[in-house]
């Protein structure tokens, strides 16, 4: 089922074109990877497809809907969970409370919050004791696991990481390209950027930006 449409997607900073009539389409059930030199506009895409900046032309749709004509702010809160590569975690938190505060943003509700936010942690490989740990007592690979349990706390289609893997080693890394497959597997929409062949070779489709300035 087709998730989210991009037709001839322009973004320009002043002068400076970053995004040239980009046409992809992005479905459920699969993981995808956007590739690309560095200065092609990859975070620029993702920051159009969380709803953060608009089109200087061109449409993206979410369910056949404008993003234009949806709400960003609840759209941002309700249907696209978004993972960082440095994680954006609150530190002074424990796993725990980052995932039920973004809950509480979402405005969902849940029969036991509490219980549904343990429960996404564990999900992602984290122990009843790591979801009462600090984050900043969590190692990196620890942390990326609470920041993509608190991008489905609310339950997204839709999942957007920016660099998942980027600052993990080799098994880390594979474990949470595992995870986010698995999402993919289960029916979410996984839109990855990344600098990594190995990730991208594991993706169900790549698209590649190319550098308008070279």
């Amino acid at each position: 089922m087709e998730l989210l449409k991009l037709e001839n997607v322009c973004f320009s900073y002043g002068k400076t074109q970053v995004l040239d009539r980009i046409s992809y389409t992005f479905e459920n059930g699969k993981i995808y990877s956007i590739i690309g030199r560095s200065g092609a506009g990859k975070t620029t895409l993702l920051s159009l497809l969380s709803g953060l900046s608009l089109p200087s032309s061109g449409s993206i749709y979410y369910q056949e809907r404008n993003l234009k004509k949806i709400n960003p702010y609840q759209f941002r809160s309700r249907y696209v969970g978004v993972v960082f590569q440095n994680f954006n975690l609150l530190t002074r938190f424990t796993a725990l409370e980052n995932v039920l505060l973004s809950m509480d943003i979402s405005g969902k509700k849940y029969p036991n919050k509490k219980r549904r936010a343990y429960e996404l942690l564990e999900e992602v490989g984290l122990s009843r004791s790591e979801a009462d740990r600090r984050v900043l007592k969590l190692s990196g690979g620890q942390q990326q696991r609470v920041a993509i349990a608190r991008a489905l706390s609310y339950e997204p289609d839709l999942i957007l990481a920016d660099e998942p893997t980027g600052n993990l080693d080799q098994e880390t890394q594979n474990e949470i390209l595992g995870i986010l497959k698995k999402l993919a597997q289960q029916g979410k929409c996984v839109i990855l950027v990344t600098h990594s062949p190995e990730v991208a070779q594991q993706s169900d489709e790549v698209y590649t930006l190319q550098n308008m300035c070279s």
